[in-house]
C-alpha cells in the first residue's frame, strides 16, 4: 500500500507539461507582478488593495495530496490564523482550469473552503491561469511573500520536507514562517527561494 501511495504522491509532483510552460516567474528582489482576481464570493482583489501590507500568496489545490497534509493537519489554517492576526494579508490562489482537480465553483467553492476551514483573508479564482503563470506558481502549495513596498521577499516550498506524512510536519523548517517572523521582527531576510514541492499546477 505504500508503495502505491508514494507512486500516487510522485506522479502529481510538480513537474508542469510542455505546454504550460512558465515564460517568466516573480523574482524576490524585485517587485512583485501586479494582478486582480476575484474571490470565491465575486468580490475582486487587486495586490495594491494591500500596499503598506505584508502579503502572502499560497497556491491552493485542495484534492493534491500535499495540500491535504497542511490542511487536514490544520498546519496552513494555524499560519494563516496567526499572521492574519499579525496584519499580514493572506491569499489563498486556486489556478485549477475548469474541469481539472482543484477546480469548485459557486456552491461547491464554499462549501469545500468551509470543510477546509481555510482561514486566508481571500480565496481567489484563477481559472485562466494567467496570475500563477505571471508569478511562475509550480506547485500547490507554492508559497510567495510579500513586503509592504510591494517587493517579492520570498518564492518556493512552505518547508523542507517534501512528503505527504503530516508526521513531517513538526520535523520540518517552515521557510513562510521565518521569513515572515523575521521581516515582522525588522530582521533580514536570509532565505529568499527555495524548489517548492508538491503537485503541479492544474492549468488549463
Amino acid at each position: 500500500m505504500k508503495s502505491i501511495v508514494m507512486l500516487v504522491c510522485a506522479l502529481c509532483l510538480a513537474v508542469p507539461a510542455v505546454n504550460v510552460a512558465l515564460a517568466t516567474e516573480a523574482v524576490p528582489g524585485q517587485k512583485a507582478p501586479s494582478f486582480t482576481l476575484k474571490d470565491s464570493n465575486g468580490q475582486e482583489h487587486s495586490l495594491s488593495d494591500f500596499k503598506g501590507k505584508y502579503v502572502v500568496l499560497e497556491w491552493v489545490n485542495f484534492d493534491c495530496p500535499f495540500v491535504h497534509k497542511h490542511y487536514s493537519s490544520g498546519n496552513m489554517q494555524r499560519l494563516q490564523r496567526t499572521y492574519t492576526d499579525k496584519g499580514v494579508v493572506w491569499l489563498s490562489v486556486c489556478s485549477s482550469a475548469p474541469g481539472k482537480q482543484g477546480f469548485f465553483e459557486g456552491e461547491d467553492l464554499a462549501k469545500r473552503i468551509a470543510s477546509e476551514q481555510n482561514s486566508s483573508t481571500a480565496y481567489l479564482v484563477d481559472a485562466d491561469g494567467q496570475v500563477g503563470q505571471l508569478y511562475g506558481a509550480k506547485a500547490t502549495p507554492h508559497m510567495f511573500v510579500i513586503n509592504p513596498e510591494g517587493v517579492l521577499l520570498y518564492a518556493g516550498a512552505i518547508d523542507d520536507i517534501a512528503s505527504t506524512d503530516k508526521a513531517d510536519i513538526a520535523k520540518a523548517t517552515n521557510y513562510v514562517r521565518e521569513v515572515l517572523d523575521a521581516a515582522l521582527a525588522g530582521r533580514s531576510v536570509d532565505i529568499k527561494t527555495t524548489r517548492a514541492y508538491g503537485c503541479s499546477v492544474k492549468y488549463k
